[in-house]
């Protein structure tokens, strides 16, 4: 995996997200998360992918703290353990970041957050993205 800040960031984990009690909207973050993988790195603008980083990475944040079974699945585990090491601000994008660790920070992070709400929307019952 690349790394793709500069130090010097204030470090937050998924830990330091607090819960707001709102439900985690599957349409609405499948629908997030279709638009960033829709980017093409030819036809893209830094400032798109800049405008989809926050709220991609605030989707992988709140699934990080639903029940996904990590206790009895070690895939999972390993999901978890790869998806507060994307969210930590020390490892997002940042202005001197080119354009294309950008651009491979913003699929990782919505290719992880499809896979964690796949496995959230299977463990409530509900349909999959």
């Amino acid at each position: 995996m690349m790394t793709v800040a500069s130090t010097g960031k204030t470090f937050e984990t998924a830990e330091d997200f607090e819960d707001d009690g709102i439900p985690i909207d599957v349409e609405a973050i499948s629908s997030h998360t279709n638009a960033a993988l829709g980017l093409r790195m030819d036809t893209t603008t830094r400032a798109a992918m800049d405008q989809q980083v926050p709220a991609i990475a605030g989707h992988l944040n709140r699934l990080l703290h639903e029940d996904l079974g990590a206790d009895d699945d070690s895939e999972v585990r390993k999901l978890l353990r790869e998806g507060t090491k994307l969210v930590d601000l020390t490892n997002r994008p940042t202005p001197e970041t080119p354009t294309f660790g950008t651009y491979l920070y913003l699929r990782n992070v919505a290719l992880l957050t499809r896979r964690l709400l796949w496995i959230y929307s299977e463990r409530n019952g509900l349909d999959t993205p």
